[in-house]
Protein backbone atom coordinates (compact mmCIF):
# COMPACT_ATOMS: atom_id res chain seq x y z
CA UNK A 1 0.00 0.00 0.00
CA UNK A 2 2.65 2.35 0.04
CA UNK A 3 3.80 2.17 -2.72
CA UNK A 4 0.96 2.90 -4.51
CA UNK A 5 0.65 6.12 -2.53
CA UNK A 6 3.89 7.42 -3.72
CA UNK A 7 3.31 6.86 -7.53
CA UNK A 8 0.32 8.94 -7.13
CA UNK A 9 2.29 12.16 -5.08
CA UNK A 10 5.04 11.43 -8.40
CA UNK A 11 2.59 12.35 -10.96
CA UNK A 12 0.66 14.89 -8.80
CA UNK A 13 4.24 16.71 -9.00
CA UNK A 14 4.63 15.77 -12.98
CA UNK A 15 1.33 17.03 -13.91
CA UNK A 16 1.28 20.03 -11.64
CA UNK A 17 4.58 20.95 -13.53
CA UNK A 18 3.39 20.12 -17.28
CA UNK A 19 0.59 22.68 -15.78
CA UNK A 20 3.19 25.10 -14.85
CA UNK A 21 4.86 25.20 -17.68
CA UNK A 22 1.62 25.53 -19.97
CA UNK A 23 0.45 28.12 -17.95
CA UNK A 24 4.03 29.75 -18.20
CA UNK A 25 3.48 29.49 -21.94
CA UNK A 26 0.20 30.95 -22.58
CA UNK A 27 1.31 33.87 -20.41
CA UNK A 28 4.34 34.39 -22.52
CA UNK A 29 2.54 33.97 -25.82
CA UNK A 30 -0.22 36.22 -25.06
CA UNK A 31 2.22 39.13 -24.12
CA UNK A 32 4.17 38.62 -27.21
CA UNK A 33 1.04 38.82 -29.08
CA UNK A 34 -0.64 42.07 -27.68
CA UNK A 35 3.17 43.58 -28.25
CA UNK A 36 2.40 42.70 -31.31
CA UNK A 37 -0.92 43.97 -31.87
CA UNK A 38 0.10 47.30 -30.02
CA UNK A 39 3.19 47.16 -32.85
CA UNK A 40 0.68 46.57 -35.60
CA UNK A 41 -1.60 49.14 -34.41
CA UNK A 42 1.27 52.13 -34.20
CA UNK A 43 2.13 50.82 -37.46
CA UNK A 44 -1.21 51.08 -39.20
CA UNK A 45 -1.76 54.74 -37.54
CA UNK A 46 1.33 56.22 -39.61
CA UNK A 47 0.92 54.13 -42.56
CA UNK A 48 -2.83 55.93 -42.26
CA UNK A 49 -1.24 59.43 -41.24
CA UNK A 50 0.85 59.13 -44.39
CA UNK A 51 -1.44 58.01 -46.88
CA UNK A 52 -3.08 61.38 -45.77
CA UNK A 53 0.09 63.46 -46.03
CA UNK A 54 0.60 61.07 -50.02
CA UNK A 55 -3.07 62.62 -50.26
CA UNK A 56 -2.73 66.10 -49.79
CA UNK A 57 0.44 66.58 -51.83
CA UNK A 58 -0.95 64.72 -54.41
CA UNK A 59 -3.83 66.94 -54.07
CA UNK A 60 -1.24 70.56 -53.84
CA UNK A 61 0.51 69.33 -57.32
CA UNK A 62 -2.55 68.80 -58.98
CA UNK A 63 -3.52 72.76 -57.90
CA UNK A 64 -0.26 73.59 -58.64
CA UNK A 65 -0.34 72.16 -62.32
CA UNK A 66 -3.60 74.07 -62.33
CA UNK A 67 -1.95 77.30 -61.54
CA UNK A 68 0.90 76.73 -63.56
CA UNK A 69 -1.36 76.59 -66.67
CA UNK A 70 -3.42 79.44 -65.93
CA UNK A 71 0.02 81.50 -65.36
CA UNK A 72 1.15 80.48 -68.73
CA UNK A 73 -2.37 81.81 -70.36
CA UNK A 74 -2.18 85.10 -68.90
CA UNK A 75 1.55 85.23 -69.69
CA UNK A 76 0.75 84.15 -73.28
CA UNK A 77 -2.17 87.16 -72.79
CA UNK A 78 0.58 89.80 -71.71
CA UNK A 79 2.58 88.71 -74.60
CA UNK A 80 -0.29 89.50 -77.14
CA UNK A 81 -0.86 92.62 -75.39
CA UNK A 82 2.45 93.56 -75.49
CA UNK A 83 2.68 92.73 -78.82
CA UNK A 84 -0.01 95.05 -79.61
CA UNK A 85 1.41 97.96 -77.64
CA UNK A 86 4.22 98.20 -79.27
CA UNK A 87 2.60 97.75 -82.69
CA UNK A 88 0.51 100.68 -81.82
CA UNK A 89 3.56 102.63 -79.92
CA UNK A 90 5.22 101.85 -83.83
CA UNK A 91 2.01 103.30 -86.05
CA UNK A 92 2.09 106.65 -83.06
CA UNK A 93 5.94 106.68 -83.58
CA UNK A 94 5.48 106.56 -87.70
CA UNK A 95 2.25 109.04 -87.44
CA UNK A 96 4.38 111.60 -85.24
CA UNK A 97 7.96 111.17 -87.74
CA UNK A 98 5.32 112.15 -90.96
CA UNK A 99 3.66 114.94 -88.82
CA UNK A 100 6.75 116.24 -88.29
CA UNK A 101 7.91 115.60 -92.26
CA UNK A 102 5.05 117.32 -93.29
CA UNK A 103 5.70 120.33 -90.49
CA UNK A 104 8.88 120.49 -92.37
CA UNK A 105 7.69 120.73 -95.58
CA UNK A 106 5.08 123.01 -94.76
CA UNK A 107 7.41 125.19 -93.39
CA UNK A 108 5.84 124.83 -89.65
CA UNK A 109 9.20 124.10 -87.60
CA UNK A 110 12.57 125.46 -87.64
CA UNK A 111 15.31 123.15 -89.09
CA UNK A 112 18.66 122.53 -89.07
CA UNK A 113 21.48 120.74 -91.01
CA UNK A 114 24.08 120.03 -93.27
CA UNK A 115 23.70 121.21 -96.99
CA UNK A 116 24.27 123.49 -99.89
CA UNK A 117 24.53 127.08 -100.87
CA UNK A 118 24.13 128.24 -104.27
CA UNK A 119 24.68 131.52 -105.52
CA UNK A 120 23.25 132.88 -108.83
CA UNK A 121 24.64 136.52 -110.04
CA UNK A 122 24.13 138.10 -113.11
CA UNK A 123 26.68 137.83 -115.53
CA UNK A 124 29.01 140.44 -116.73
CA UNK A 125 27.80 142.40 -120.06
CA UNK A 126 28.96 145.37 -121.83
CA UNK A 127 25.56 147.76 -122.60
CA UNK A 128 26.50 148.95 -126.04
CA UNK A 129 26.92 145.80 -127.42
CA UNK A 130 24.57 143.21 -125.22
CA UNK A 131 21.31 141.92 -124.94
CA UNK A 132 20.68 142.44 -121.12
CA UNK A 133 18.38 139.64 -120.61
CA UNK A 134 20.65 137.31 -122.07
CA UNK A 135 23.03 137.92 -118.99
CA UNK A 136 20.76 138.50 -115.87
CA UNK A 137 19.29 135.67 -113.86
CA UNK A 138 15.48 134.55 -114.66
CA UNK A 139 13.15 132.70 -112.37
CA UNK A 140 13.57 129.96 -114.67
CA UNK A 141 16.98 129.53 -113.58
CA UNK A 142 16.23 129.59 -110.45
CA UNK A 143 13.72 127.18 -111.33
CA UNK A 144 16.07 124.91 -112.23
CA UNK A 145 18.56 124.79 -109.24
CA UNK A 146 15.35 124.26 -106.92
CA UNK A 147 13.77 121.33 -108.85
CA UNK A 148 17.07 120.01 -108.78
CA UNK A 149 17.80 120.50 -104.93
CA UNK A 150 14.23 118.57 -104.61
CA UNK A 151 14.98 116.04 -106.51
CA UNK A 152 18.06 114.90 -105.00
CA UNK A 153 16.94 115.38 -101.88
CA UNK A 154 16.73 118.66 -99.94
CA UNK A 155 14.41 118.70 -97.11
CA UNK A 156 14.17 122.43 -97.21
CA UNK A 157 14.80 125.01 -99.25
CA UNK A 158 15.11 128.87 -99.29
CA UNK A 159 16.15 131.88 -101.33
CA UNK A 160 17.55 134.86 -100.11
CA UNK A 161 16.48 133.65 -96.84
CA UNK A 162 12.91 133.29 -97.42
CA UNK A 163 11.82 129.56 -96.82
CA UNK A 164 10.10 128.16 -99.65
CA UNK A 165 6.58 125.66 -98.85
CA UNK A 166 4.95 123.12 -101.26
CA UNK A 167 2.68 125.92 -103.14
CA UNK A 168 5.55 128.98 -103.54
CA UNK A 169 5.46 130.37 -106.14
CA UNK A 170 8.53 132.11 -107.96
CA UNK A 171 7.92 135.58 -110.72
CA UNK A 172 10.45 137.14 -112.63
CA UNK A 173 10.00 141.00 -112.08
CA UNK A 174 12.85 142.84 -114.30
CA UNK A 175 16.03 142.63 -112.61
CA UNK A 176 14.17 141.37 -108.87
CA UNK A 177 12.41 137.86 -108.33
CA UNK A 178 9.58 138.00 -106.39
CA UNK A 179 9.10 135.17 -104.21
CA UNK A 180 5.67 134.83 -102.18
CA UNK A 181 4.76 138.66 -103.11
CA UNK A 182 8.35 139.23 -101.67
CA UNK A 183 10.69 140.98 -104.00
CA UNK A 184 14.34 139.85 -103.85
CA UNK A 185 17.22 141.41 -105.89
CA UNK A 186 20.02 139.78 -107.48
CA UNK A 187 22.41 137.87 -106.43
CA UNK A 188 20.00 134.71 -105.39
CA UNK A 189 21.03 133.20 -102.57
CA UNK A 190 19.53 129.28 -102.53
CA UNK A 191 20.32 127.41 -99.12
CA UNK A 192 19.37 123.21 -99.33
CA UNK A 193 19.31 121.58 -96.29
CA UNK A 194 20.03 118.04 -97.03
CA UNK A 195 22.76 115.62 -97.76
CA UNK A 196 25.42 118.18 -99.21
CA UNK A 197 27.59 115.20 -101.10
CA UNK A 198 24.68 114.35 -103.25
CA UNK A 199 23.25 118.15 -103.77
CA UNK A 200 26.61 119.21 -104.86
CA UNK A 201 27.33 116.09 -106.91
CA UNK A 202 23.93 116.52 -108.43
CA UNK A 203 24.21 120.29 -109.33
CA UNK A 204 27.41 119.45 -111.07
CA UNK A 205 26.83 116.76 -113.63
CA UNK A 206 28.52 117.35 -116.69
CA UNK A 207 25.68 118.35 -118.85
CA UNK A 208 23.76 119.38 -115.81
CA UNK A 209 21.90 122.81 -114.27
CA UNK A 210 25.64 124.44 -113.55
CA UNK A 211 26.74 124.21 -117.08
CA UNK A 212 23.15 125.11 -118.38
CA UNK A 213 23.28 128.58 -116.19
CA UNK A 214 26.60 128.76 -116.99
CA UNK A 215 25.30 128.49 -120.90
CA UNK A 216 23.47 131.57 -119.88
CA UNK A 217 25.98 133.66 -119.09
CA UNK A 218 24.90 133.27 -115.25
CA UNK A 219 27.71 133.02 -112.61
CA UNK A 220 27.66 129.95 -110.50
CA UNK A 221 28.96 129.46 -107.29
CA UNK A 222 28.30 126.43 -104.78
CA UNK A 223 29.53 126.18 -101.02
CA UNK A 224 28.76 123.00 -99.19
CA UNK A 225 27.82 123.91 -95.57
CA UNK A 226 28.23 122.72 -92.24
CA UNK A 227 25.27 124.03 -90.84
CA UNK A 228 21.96 125.66 -92.15
CA UNK A 229 19.46 127.04 -90.08
CA UNK A 230 16.20 128.08 -91.80
CA UNK A 231 13.29 129.64 -89.99
CA UNK A 232 9.99 128.56 -89.91
CA UNK A 233 7.30 130.47 -91.92
CA UNK A 234 5.01 132.08 -89.88
CA UNK A 235 1.08 132.89 -91.32
CA UNK A 236 1.30 130.29 -93.80
CA UNK A 237 -1.53 127.68 -94.24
Amino acid sequence: MKKIKMRVKGNHVILSLVCLVLGYMLAFSYHITQKENEGSSITSKQWEKNLTLRNQMINQEKENRKLQKELIKKQQKVLEIEKDLSKGAQVFFNLAEDTEKYRMYLGKVPVKGKGVEVTLADGDYQVETANINDYIVHEFHVFKVINELYISGAAAVAINGQRLTHNSYIECTGPVITVDGHQHPAPFVITAIGDSDVLASALNLTGGVKDQLVNDNIIFSLQKKDEIILDPILGKN
